[in-house]
């Protein structure tokens, strides 16, 4: 690429603006055109700085490293019209140092790139101009500043992480060992008394080749023997939980504890090399760490419509204890997705129960109740409003079915509601007769979406397939996945005008956060809106194209990426932007709650931290560039 196709945007910069062209083309003259490659440096430290780079398109990131290069503080992220050097204008100012430690960052390439690499001399005889003066010194402050919080923030951060339980804290450093062993064949009067020498609630039991093939708890003994009335004769391999959930050694506390949460566990057996090696619970956690209120995990089945409002501030004083932690976002929301799960499930079984003590009886067909927004895509952080659907069989008596879960319907909103969820605005809830049906109905509903395609349809349709089963009839479920995918298959028309009203929303551009001298286009960013919805409309529309239905986000990029429909490092990068957008989002919204304001999807561009700022442009242009692809390929 010649230095010409950038001669327009150069010769509008304010180092050159308003010159005659025959003193822009001498100092062109002395300039120099550079281009590099992704991950390629641009400026290495302790390299001599001989004048400024402008980038003319790309981007770059400024950062320190260790001499090995394994590790690196990003400081900022700079794109196009930002210029790189400024840490070697005092050489310019106060004439040069033969001190070549004192430049200790670095600067590479985060994508191609084309530099124009303006010496000191054209800055010398460009300083005589007051304006340019002003530009390039106060382009020098801003920067600074923003280094400096970028620093003071990492600071700070490290701190936090060095002395944050789940950031240094393994699985080895709160496990119990030597773990106990039994045989398959052992007596469970054999292995009660192993237990009780060893006062410890678990064994783990080995085969001959000393695989680990089960579990047996304390629970187990109880439920399976004692409560059955058996005793002497029954052998371990009876009553073993085969395949139990297992966790490495050298893995993080908040691993441990999310595993523990999301599968319904309190015991995991600890490996290193293919080998138990100790045994970790739920409960050796929690004294390591005072977390009395996630054993709300246990209290939720038994609340009632009349307490179950009672678990909204334990569920809240889990995610303060999360957010404090630093715990990764991702796995943040997969904790509480687990226990709003939870929460959501027990209040579809009372719904079940106060239908029968009313005298309705069981339900009369099978169903299935599932889940949409936030709570479908398993990004829920907070009680948000209500958005589920329920499907049952054609089966039975037509009248006497459509009372009964018109009933549950309402019944299922009413206890959710007591629960702390708010109903549904846009009215999206089993209690309404558009949100649940049998089987042919929602056939003929989706059918209709896609012969009326209009603006309203289309985003029914879009919050429709962030569905996910929580509760009801497994084959009745996959009955109603099929039924799905072979509307959708039929229904491509659709699909391009979902993908046309996409077009119509495009991921906005910010200016640069760093580039506070020429002012922010945009002052806010609605996260959802703008972000959140892009990432998920664009992710719904390819897992539909190629027969995907279900899934959180996450699970359909992998699935994405199993059908090379997009590459791992596409996914890397929608992971990653992924994360920045929950992280920022979940922190407003945290804060906003705390001070007693409404929390709101929208956050101020500007009030956000110096990395954040950063970390979001590179996540919206990632979101941007999905977008443009299902765009431009459905």
């Amino acid at each position: 690429m010649s230095q010409n196709n950038f001669h327009a945007h150069i010769r509008m910069h304010p180092l050159f603006k308003g010159l005659p062209e025959s003193i822009f083309n001498e100092y062109m003259q002395a300039c120099e055109l550079k281009a590099y490659k992704k991950s390629e440096t641009v400026l290495y430290k302790k390299a001599p700085r001989e004048g400024l780079l402008l980038i003319l398109n790309g981007m770059a990131e400024v950062f320190v490293a260790d001499k090995q290069h394994t590790q690196k503080e990003v400081l900022e992220v700079l794109q196009k019209d930002d210029m790189i050097g400024f840490s070697g204008l005092a050489d310019f100012i106060e004439g040069k140092t033969e001190n070549p430690h004192r430049f200790a960052i670095e600067v590479c390439a985060l994508e191609d790139s084309n530099c124009l690499h303006i010496p000191y001399s054209v800055i010398e005889k460009r300083w005589s101009d007051p304006a340019v003066r002003e530009f390039i010194m106060q382009q020098a402050v801003i920067r600074l500043q923003d280094i400096y919080e970028s620093f003071a923030e990492q600071v700070q951060l490290a701190n936090k992480w060095g002395e944050s339980e789940p950031f240094i804290r393994r699985v080895q450093d709160v496990m119990s060992e030597p773990v106990v062993i039994v045989d398959l064949e052992d007596d469970v009067q054999d292995v009660a008394e192993e237990m009780v020498k060893h006062a410890t609630s678990s064994v783990v039991v080995l085969n001959d080749g000393g695989q680990l093939i089960g579990i047996i708890t304390e629970r187990d003994l109880v439920r399976r023997v004692v409560a059955k009335g058996l005793g002497p004769g029954v052998m371990a391999k009876d009553i073993m939980t085969s395949h139990p959930f297992i966790i490495s050694r050298t893995a993080y506390y908040y691993e441990a504890m999310s595993s523990f949460l999301m599968n319904g566990v309190k015991h995991l057996p600890v490996m290193c090399g293919g080998r138990v090696v100790g045994m970790v619970t739920l409960s050796d956690l929690l004294r390591k760490k005072n977390r009395g209120t996630m054993e709300l995990v246990q209290t939720i089945e038994e609340s009632t419509k009349e307490t179950i409002h009672e678990l909204e501030p334990a569920m809240y004083e889990v995610l303060s204890t999360l957010i404090q932690d630093g715990i990764p976002t991702v796995h943040t929301l997969d904790v509480m997705t687990k226990l709003y799960d939870r929460l959501a499930l027990h209040a579809v079984k009372l719904a079940v129960d106060a239908l029968r003590e009313k005298g309705l009886g069981d339900p009369p067909v099978a169903f299935a109740w599932y889940m949409m927004g936030s709570g479908g895509r398993g990004e829920q952080f907070m009680l948000t409003d209500q958005d589920h659907f329920l499907v049952y069989n054609n089966e039975g008596n037509r009248g006497q079915v459509e009372t009964y879960f018109q009933q549950l319907g309402c019944e299922i909103v009413s206890q959710l509601e007591a629960a702390g969820y708010e109903r549904c605005k846009g009215k999206m809830m089993a209690s309404v007769p558009q949100w649940r049906g049998t089987v042919t109905e929602w056939q003929e509903r989706l059918r209709g979406w896609g012969l009326r395609a209009t603006n309203e349809n289309l985003l029914l349709a879009h919050n429709f397939l962030s569905f996910r089963y929580l509760y009801g009839d497994e084959a009745l479920h996959d009955q109603f996945v099929r039924l799905v995918k072979d509307q959708l298959r039929s229904s491509r028309i659709f699909l391009f005008r979902m993908a046309e009203m996409e077009k119509e929303h495009p991921v906005p551009t910010f200016d640069h956060p760093i580039r506070a001298l020429f002012g922010i286009k945009r002052e806010t960013v609605d996260l959802k809106k703008h972000a959140l919805f892009a990432l998920h409309h664009g992710l719904q529309l390819l897992c539909a194209k190629h027969g995907i239905i279900e899934g959180k986000p996450l699970e359909q990029m992998a699935l994405l990426t199993e059908l090379h429909v997009l590459s791992e490092t596409t996914v890397d990068a929608l992971r990653f932007a992924y994360e920045v957008v929950l992280r920022i989002r979940v922190e407003s919204a945290w804060n906003a709650h705390k001070l007693g304001v409404e929390p709101t999807s929208e956050v101020n561009f500007m009030h956000l931290r110096s990395k954040d700022k950063e970390e979001l442009l590179i996540a919206l242009r990632t979101i941007r560039g999905l977008q443009n692809q299902v765009v431009a390929g459905v």
